[in-house]
């Protein structure tokens, strides 16, 4: 995807999702819960997750800081619910692989609901911490949660 000026980055779904969070309630007993914090820019991110049946089936995400960061964590928690832990664990693979540089497949495309719109930050590199912050949570709290019920 090209694009010309920093406008661009901030499509409709971006911003629809910075207008209107998903998710974006806490928990009150989640399965697992961690913090990301970017020192550099402040921005922060609180992810909750709820488990049943070995599937998210809650998702709680509180995100502080840039349209970016706040957009990212919206569209993480929509496409979280119904996920095994595994399967979060391939997506953020995919998310992180988008945002080096590799377009997903069209069935890896399928699963991400609206993060497909965040492909632009990868031309803005100073922005892609703003845009991975969120699943730098998810992946502390999926560790937690994987820790507790190995434990």
């Amino acid at each position: 995807m090209e694009l010309n000026n920093l406008d661009d980055l901030y499509r409709d779904a971006i911003l629809d999702h910075r207008r209107s969070p998903r998710n974006h309630e806490v928990l009150d007993n989640p399965d697992a819960s961690a913090k990301a914090v970017n020192p550099f820019c402040g921005d922060e991110v609180a992810v909750q997750i709820a488990f049943s049946e070995g599937l998210i089936s809650q998702v709680g995400v509180q995100a502080v800081g840039c349209s970016i960061n706040q957009s990212s964590a919206s569209m993480l928690s929509e496409a979280l619910i119904g996920k095994t832990a595994d399967e979060i664990g391939q997506l953020g693979e995919i998310f992180r692989n988008m945002m080096t540089g590799a377009d997903p497949s069209p069935d890896d495309a399928a699963g991400m609901v609206d993060l497909q719109n965040l492909s632009g930050v990868r031309q803005y590199p100073v922005r892609i911490k703003c845009a991975m912050l969120s699943w730098s949570a998810l992946e502390d709290a999926l560790s937690e949660y994987r820790s507790v019920a190995t434990g």
